[in-house]
């Protein structure tokens, strides 16, 4: 294969990946030999590329970042790069030049292109960053990852969020009732999204914002940004993950949204952290501050059946001539896996809430892969519990107000919702039972967490204090393939003791509202 070399400059970013190498003796027999050929160094679609052309059609493509350029012979090179199907092999091309000059020009400009391609990263108008390897990559499969920013990158699901009142109006709020932590000040918005929370600092008077985001929506929030001409020209958008890029000056506030459903999910807390480790001077501020997670027993058997009943299918013994019972039990407990996004009446629950604090000043990044919490209640009602309830809240530590945004059961409704571990096997407890158990909180590298969920009821009555667990029952549920059950929380019927003790006082904490 002939090639004449044309080069251009300026080639743009693409991080690079690690991929195997086919043997050189597949070469030939994977590809066709085309005859003339120019090799073309060019940036199209956010990735650095070499192309071949033949009669001005491409034959084959390279992404440069995961690309090898291997001399054989004074004029012959072997060029190894990732296949551009899902799941293929690595894919190879053998390269004669006319000379043994054209072949070191080329070896020179392809080490060029693929160094400022892993290195330097995309220019946007108004903003530059500055790439590595990183451990976002190391820890996040490239599959959950290109999901994630596709869709993020996507302006239905920015509206979404923003049409979300009570978030998008508490931010708001903490951010202007506190602006004399904003006034001057450099701040870093990490994952920027659609640069709200950025276009909210500068009008609090912020020195200077930088608006890390990952995503195509970075081009988005270019946009938006300079249509607020009053703002722009203190915010700049810089595209990358927090993980990987470059600012030219530290910050004095980090300001976010890295909560996901149960407060973790798709792990952006942890780049949250790496953000604050990498970017924020001492004595800096951090909004949102804390979280915390919330947890409480529940009975709802409306529920409990609703979730039993969708595996009643593999009960049939004659569908079209097939017996599908051997699946029931397989379906019954594949349900009970899913944890439930919903919004419910406080009055299911059981016993008052515990809660678990982390405090996003302070927490190490590997401290969020493993989370567990000890679970012990006092049954306030005698009912059959099916489950473990959970919401959250985050709290704004301004040095003026401090606000939280909460998520809770009677609150007014976000696109959180709350979240329900539903047991297949429940207990039942009496009034003034103790339940104890553990919630456990792995994650896994698809963005999210596999919940290890245990309830047990201990013995009541006289002689308790020398008796053991009465029940236990337990489930393990994927975070990240929920049953959203997007109703309204359904008139319950309250019994006398829950409405003489409720078991939420909406005066002594931040987390109900009436």
């Amino acid at each position: 294969m002939e090639a004449s070399l044309g080069q251009k400059q300026n080639p743009q970013h693409q991080e690079e990946v690690e991929f195997s190498l086919v043997s050189v003796s597949q070469l030939s027999l994977s590809l066709p030999s085309f005859s003339p050929v120019v090799a073309r160094f060019s940036y199209a679609s956010g990735v650095a590329e070499l192309r071949f052309l033949h009669e001005s059609t491409d034959v084959v493509i390279a992404d440069l970042t995961t690309s090898q350029l291997f001399k054989s012979g004074p004029v012959e090179s072997i060029c190894i790069f990732e296949g551009s199907e899902e799941k293929s092999y690595s894919r190879g091309v053998s390269i004669r030049f006319r000379s043994e000059a054209e072949s070191m020009a080329f070896h020179s400009a392809f080490q060029k292109w693929k160094n400022e391609a892993v290195d330097q990263g995309t220019q946007l108008q108004n903003g530059a960053v500055l790439d590595s390897k990183n451990k976002f990559d190391d820890k996040i499969e490239a599959s959950s990852a290109k999901i994630y920013f596709h869709y993020y990158g996507q302006l239905l699901h920015q509206q979404n969020m923003l049409q979300d009142f009570v978030r998008t109006g508490t931010y708001y709020a903490a951010v202007m009732e506190n602006r004399a932590d904003f006034i001057g000040r450099v701040v870093v918005d990490v994952g920027a999204g659609s640069g709200i929370l950025s276009l909210f600092a500068a009008q609090a008077g912020a020195k200077h914002v930088y608006a890390v985001e990952a995503s195509e929506m970075a081009e988005y929030a270019c946009k938006l940004i300079s249509g607020n001409p009053s703002l722009s020209q203190r915010i700049t958008v810089v595209k990358g993950k927090v993980e990987e890029v470059e600012l030219p000056e530290k910050a004095d506030i980090l300001i976010s949204e890295p909560m996901g459903t149960l407060l973790v999910n798709e792990r952006m807390l942890e780049s949250y952290v790496i953000a604050r480790d990498r970017f924020l001077g001492s004595n800096g501020k951090m909004f949102p501050t804390i979280g915390r997670i919330h947890m409480a027993p529940f009975s709802d058997e409306y529920l409990y059946v609703e979730v039993a009943n969708k595996a009643l299918f593999w009960q049939q013994q004659n569908y079209f001539g097939v017996d599908l019972t051997p699946l029931y039990g397989s379906a019954f407990q594949g349900y009970f896996s899913q944890p439930v996004v919903d919004a419910f009446d406080p009055r299911l629950l059981v016993a008052p809430p515990t809660s678990h604090v982390i405090d996003f000043t302070s927490i190490k990044e590997e401290d969020l892969y493993e989370i567990e919490i000890p679970l012990k209640f006092i049954a306030s009602v005698g009912t059959r519990m099916h489950g473990l309830a959970c919401w959250f809240d985050v709290l704004f530590d301004g040095s003026v107000v401090q606000r939280w945004l909460t998520t809770a059961p009677g609150a007014p409704t976000t696109h959180w919702y709350q979240l329900r571990c539903v047991l297949s096997q429940p207990l039942y407890v009496m009034a003034g039972q103790e339940i104890t158990g553990q919630l456990r909180m792995v994650a896994h590298s698809a963005q999210s967490y596999t919940l290890y969920l245990t309830m047990s009821a201990k013995m009541y009555g006289p002689g308790a204090d020398q008796g053991g667990i009465l029940q236990t029952s337990s489930c393990k549920l994927d975070l990240k393939e929920p049953y959203y059950r997007m109703t309204q929380p359904q008139p319950y019927p309250v019994a006398q003791d829950q409405q003489s003790n409720p078991l939420i006082n909406p005066l002594a904490t931040v987390l109900f509202l009436v």
